[in-house]
């Protein structure tokens, strides 16, 4: 596919972008749960300026992200060590 111009409208601010068409949808998307959250960040705190909220918004994000890799990491060590496992019964089943 190819490369198209949209703009995105993330706390009231237009940002034009060029990306790949492929990418529209999760661009899109993201920008919906920036907003939203934004949105809920406004309606739950005494906060009005938007750089605030931004940056409220950009650490739960990035909380979640550290998470999610903490999680995938530690789920993908415990994999390993099964795999490990699992190759030495086969190694010992195979050798008698």
């Amino acid at each position: 596919m190819g490369e198209i111009s949209i703009k995105i409208n993330i706390a009231d601010r237009v940002y034009p972008l060029r990306v790949d068409t492929a990418e529209e949808e999760v661009i899109r998307y993201a920008a919906k749960l920036i907003n939203e959250k934004i949105k809920e960040l406004q309606d739950n705190y005494a906060v009005r300026d938007k750089q605030d909220l931004l940056s409220m918004c950009v650490l739960q994000y990035a909380t979640g992200m550290i998470k999610a890799e903490r999680n995938a990491q530690q789920h993908e060590e415990g994999l390993e060590e099964k795999i490990h496992e699992l190759d030495n019964v086969l190694t010992d089943f195979f050798r008698k």
